[in-house]
């Protein structure tokens, strides 16, 4: 095949933000088929994470959801238990356009993130030939490492004291797209649990906006999707991901609803 054969692999999510658009997410816990991407794309989201942390997720089911998502241009995120290099490379190699690292501590975290999501020289990452990303096409080595990794995204969570205190250090990661906040797990180390409305959460948030700001990268705001109030309120600071919640919420909240309107 010719060089200029390669089609655009794009990340619809990755572009918006470096448009200073912002992206909307729903996470994946339960649902298990390829339905969840088209009612995603339907609702109107920008992304799909799917939660291999908080879930008995297998990988088979979260790649066919990836490739589903990517086919209808929502980015496919994978959230990761930890940071085992070679899970990582085997969720990238299932389809998954970037991976969600939870309860990142340090910038050297960050770092060993980003190795496992990218190929050399950046990263540390094997190419797998062939990728679905590609649609299960063959390229060139070079055009193939270069296309996947420019489409990549690297997102940091930052829910813990000692994430928060080198927020500045990981955010100047280069390969590192987004620091996320995960406000459940901040406030409980900060033992204030629950407690959205807290200064220190406050605090928390405008400190990661604006390590974001001065570094180039995206703030996500997290673990407030029953607080549109927050959301707006922190989109307005300056943070342009939004986790808007996860498919068990939204069920649960659409079934108590329906029930109610019999009352």
């Amino acid at each position: 095949m010719t060089s200029e054969s390669i089609p655009l692999l794009r990340n619809p999510a990755k572009e918006k933000m470096s448009r200073g658009e912002t992206v909307y997410s729903m996470t994946v816990r339960l649902v298990r088929t390829v339905d969840i991407a088209a009612i995603a794309h339907t609702a109107g989201f920008d992304s799909v994470y799917i939660d291999m942390e908080h879930s008995p997720f297998p990988l088979d089911a979260a790649a066919q959801i990836c490739m589903a998502c990517n086919h209808l241009g929502v980015t496919p995120l994978v959230r990761v238990p930890g940071l085992d290099p070679h899970y990582i490379a085997r969720v990238m190699d299932s389809g998954a356009m970037g991976i969600i690292v939870p309860g990142v501590q340090s910038a050297d975290e960050a770092r060993t993130a980003v190795r496992a999501v990218k190929h050399a020289p950046v990263g540390e990452r094997s190419l797998a030939g062939s990728p679905p990303q590609l649609h299960f096409r063959s390229f060139p080595a070079d055009q193939t490492i270069r296309a996947l990794d420019e489409a990549s995204m690297v997102v940091a969570q930052i829910e813990t004291r000692s994430g928060l205190d080198a927020v500045e250090e990981i955010a100047a990661v280069d390969g590192v797209d987004v620091l996320l906040v995960g406000a459940n797990d901040l406030t409980l180390e900060l033992g204030i649990a629950g407690q959205m409305d807290h200064p220190e959460l406050h605090k928390a948030y405008l400190r990661v906006i604006e390590a974001c700001r001065v570094n180039g990268k995206t703030a996500g705001v997290g673990g407030l999707g029953g607080r549109p109030d927050l959301i707006r309120q922190y989109l307005a600071l300056g943070a342009g991901y939004v986790s808007t919640g996860n498919d068990i919420s939204f069920l649960s909240a659409a079934a108590a609803q329906k029930r109610q309107q019999f009352d």
